[in-house]
C-alpha cells in the first residue's frame, strides 16, 4: 500500500506540512503503511493508536459524553480523533480511522462498518462506508481508502 502513501507523503514534503494520525480499527497499520516509504520521517510525526474507548478520551480528547452518547464508532468521534491527531502530535494533518472490523458486530453495527477523517489546517473531511471481508481485508481497505481521503483534501487544498 505504500503506492497509496508515497504521492501524499510528497505532495505533504513539497508543502512543508506534517501529517499526524490516530487509529482505532487499523490499530498501528496506516501509521506502519506510512513510514514503509522512504523519507516519511520529514513529514509524518507520529500516531496515537487508540484502540481502546477510554484511551480516545484521555490520549486523543475525545469529549466523553460524545463517546458515552454515541459510542467509538461515529462520524464526530472519528473527526475528533483526527483533531486530537494533529493536537497531541503538532502536526498539520490529521487522519483518523475508527470502526468494526469483526469477527462480531459491536454496539449494533455490523462488521465493517467505519469512519475515517481527515482534518487540515481549513478544514476536515468525514468519510463513512462499508467494507467486505474478514479482519485483515477490511483493515487493509480502511487504510487505503484514509490515504484516499487525505490524498483527495489534499488536493482541493492545493
Amino acid at each position: 500500500m505504500t503506492e497509496l502513501a508515497e504521492p501524499v507523503l510528497r505532495l505533504l514534503r513539497e508543502r512543508r506540512q506534517t501529517l499526524a494520525v490516530a487509529e482505532s480499527l487499523t490499530g498501528g497499520l496506516l501509521a506502519a503503511t506510512i513510514v514503509d516509504v522512504p523519507g516519511a520521517s520529514t513529514v509524518f510525526r507520529g500516531g496515537l493508536v487508540v484502540y481502546a474507548t477510554d484511551l480516545k478520551r484521555s490520549l486523543a480528547g475525545v469529549p466523553g459524553d460524545l463517546l458515552a452518547e454515541r459510542g467509538p464508532v461515529d462520524p464526530d468521534v472519528v473527526l475528533a480523533l483526527a483533531d486530537g491527531a494533529r493536537r497531541v502530535c503538532g502536526a498539520d494533518w490529521g487522519v483518523a480511522t475508527t470502526g468494526v472490523a469483526g469477527p462480531e458486530s459491536q454496539g449494533g453495527l455490523p462488521v465493517g462498518t467505519l469512519y475515517l477523517a481527515c482534518r487540515g489546517p481549513h478544514g476536515g473531511e468525514v468519510r463513512g462506508m462499508t467494507l467486505d471481508g474478514d479482519r485483515p481485508r477490511i483493515r487493509a481497505g480502511a487504510v487505503a481508502a484514509a490515504l484516499e481521503l487525505l490524498a483527495e483534501a489534499l488536493g482541493a487544498a492545493g
